[in-house]
């Protein structure tokens, strides 16, 4: 396939097989030569959030889809989806407003995990609530507070699937005293056993939800696998170490016609 594919966003600028056109506020900032490569073109790439919800009005599909914009920087709409279709996950609630945080201490006892539900990225926004002080600290942040049992792990798994396909996966061991196994927050990357039962789960839980460009955390508490949350915004650390170049890999699958 030799055409060449048109993307907003800059995620994809080193890819020889795609054109990037940059992310403006206003369509009309577009030239008019960029309005009809968008008008004629069967796909469109990392359109943004914005964008993606015009495209799917007019018909016009995107890659990551839709359904992965939808979900993927809402971690409270993420919840309730995996609550719906039963892929386990860490007990979890919301309390909106005052009145309900007041009753957090009702459903969760210290220690608990605390969350900037939407937006927040690479491991900025998650707390460790141990005290009335941190959380009402926490309260502060945002009208919505997102709570989630602790589970005590000093490791997750990180899998990336693009367009159904696991194209890798490897543990983040957390830096001594830090809960947070984020790379960007001083985590370590192993590819040293990589569990069957964990690489199941995030390929059934991709399916399931739709998502086609995704990184899924998953960890192993209380004698199972849980799926902690899912990232459209991964980092590429873990695609180096593996020696993995991540845009030959998207132009191959452009190629290929896999996506």
């Amino acid at each position: 396939m030799n055409t060449k594919r048109i993307a907003l966003e800059s995620r994809l600028r080193r890819c020889k097989n795609v054109i990037t056109l940059g992310v403006r506020t206003n369509l009309s900032d577009y030239e008019d030569w960029q309005i009809e490569l968008i008008c004629k073109s069967d796909v469109i790439f990392y359109p943004t959030a914005f964008y993606a919800d015009i495209f799917d009005t007019i018909g016009k599909r995107t890659f990551p889809n839709y359904h992965t914009y939808k979900y993927v920087m809402d971690k409270i709409k993420q919840t309730a989806l995996f609550n719906l279709l039963k892929v386990p996950h860490p007990r979890t609630r919301v309390f909106y407003g005052d009145y309900q945080k007041s009753k957090i201490l009702e459903h969760f006892r210290f220690p608990f995990v605390a969350k900037i539900p939407r937006g927040s990225a690479l491991g900025r926004g998650i707390y460790l609530i141990r005290n009335e002080s941190e959380l009402a600290a926490y309260n502060r942040l945002s009208r919505a507070a997102y709570i989630q049992e602790y589970l005590k792990i000093d490791r997750d798994l990180r899998v990336v699937l693009i367009h159904g396909r696991i194209i890798h996966a490897y543990w983040r061991i957390a830096r001594p005293g830090e809960f947070r196994t984020n790379v960007s927050q001083g985590a370590t990357i192993s590819f040293d056993s990589i569990p069957e039962e964990g690489l199941a789960l995030a390929q059934n839980t991709a399916r399931l939800c739709q998502l086609d460009d995704v990184g899924l955390d998953i960890c192993f508490s209380n004698g199972r696998y849980w799926v902690l949350e899912a990232n459209m915004k991964y980092g590429h650390e873990g695609f180096k170490q593996a020696g993995i170049d991540f845009h030959k890999l998207i132009d191959e699958m452009i190629e290929n016609g896999e996506i």
